[in-house]
């Protein structure tokens, strides 16, 4: 389970910082309902209790039903000024 969790983190970290590099400023992670629910399956796993996950490598965690196993980080200041703003992770592996 710890490499899941691990594997979720290094994802985001690396998307984050890909959009850091293209001169973005990341502060939110939208998840899908089923990555969040992955996500705070790991997280409850490795560390106990059964709390809300908010926040992730630095980075806020909101809920987008809509994506479902996928999250994507985000410069919500950017986002739909222009191109870029945005990268996708495939959270849940078919």
């Amino acid at each position: 389970m710890r490499g899941e969790l691990i594997r979720v983190l290094s994802a985001v970290e690396e998307k984050a910082n890909e959009l850091k590099m293209d001169g973005f400023e990341p502060d939110i992670v939208l998840f899908g309902k089923e990555a969040y629910e992955f996500l705070k399956a790991q997280v409850d796993a490795e560390f106990g209790g059964d709390e809300k996950v908010t926040e992730i490598s630095g980075l806020k965690v909101k809920l987008l039903e809509e994506l479902g196993k996928d999250a994507v980080v985000i410069d919500s200041k950017m986002l739909g000024v222009g191109l870029g703003g945005a990268k996708r992770i495939r959270v849940i592996k078919d």
